[in-house]
């Protein structure tokens, strides 16, 4: 990423960002609880990309340098928390599964910031003991170190719909086949298929973000058939792609 700035408290507040509109690289003191409660949210660090849609939060901690990237017109909830409060004890970025309670408190916290009125101050209370039972439910597209499993992604990052197999990609990029499937393991944190499903999840909210229809987002992403993007996404997200458009 390019030079951070340095942002002394988290914000809490809501705000609207344009489609493909970017907040530059900072951290702040404090951690910070990020929502889209519309669109689609790309929160990037040095370490990767993490994605939101509105049934996701990205936890981001203190001190963590990130970017964010507005998907469709994007309606971003920042909910900063003090050190000493840090409900979940992550010290990464995280993605966490939102119940519609938790989204609503978010919603209260982040449209009505001001306040330590003991009103507020309970609502807080209760959105904190709300993320401590949240899940961590990650659609994170690491960066890859190697070099041979960065030109293996790049050359699907270019065309998520590409089929070939990891042997078809590793000839074309001179590695074989066990290589790069132990790397894709050591290097990114999960299997060559594993990385491949979250690269075409994140497009897909990508493309739904720009109201896509749904059949050629599974086309364009490279699913069999729109069932199976259906599928796919339904048990990723929790919901299905018709209902993540409505919202």
């Amino acid at each position: 990423m390019s030079e951070n700035r340095h942002v002394p408290e988290a914000p809490t507040r809501a705000r609207w960002l344009a489609p493909g509109e970017q907040i530059t690289a900072h951290h702040h003191d404090d951690h910070q609880i990020i929502y889209a409660g519309s669109g689609v949210l790309a929160v990037t660090t040095d370490a990767g990309t993490w994605v939101a849609p509105g049934t996701r939060a990205i936890w981001i901690p203190a001190g963590c340098v990130h970017a964010h990237r507005a998907h469709g017109a994007l309606e971003l909830h920042l909910l900063g928390l003090p050190t000493s409060a840090n409900p979940l004890g992550f010290d990464a970025p995280t993605v966490l599964g939102v119940s519609p309670l938790l989204r609503e408190l978010i919603l209260a916290c982040t449209r009505d910031p001001g306040g330590g009125s003991p009103e507020h101050r309970r609502l807080r209370a209760v959105l904190l003991d709300q993320l401590r039972a949240s899940p961590q439910q990650p659609i994170q597209l690491p960066t890859p170190t190697d070099p041979r499993v960065r030109a293996v992604c790049d050359l699907l990052l270019n065309d998520p719909a590409d089929g070939r197999t990891l042997a078809e990609l590793g000839r074309q990029v001179g590695a074989g086949h066990r290589t790069l499937s132990r790397r894709f393991r050591t290097d990114l944190g999960m299997t060559f298929p594993q990385w491949r499903t979250q690269l075409r999840l994140y497009h897909a909210l990508h493309l739904l973000a720009d109201d896509e229809p749904v059949t050629t987002v599974a086309h364009r992403c490279g699913w069999s058939s729109t069932s199976a993007f259906i599928d796919a996404y339904r048990r990723a997200f929790g919901e299905t792609p018709g209902v993540h458009r409505r919202r």
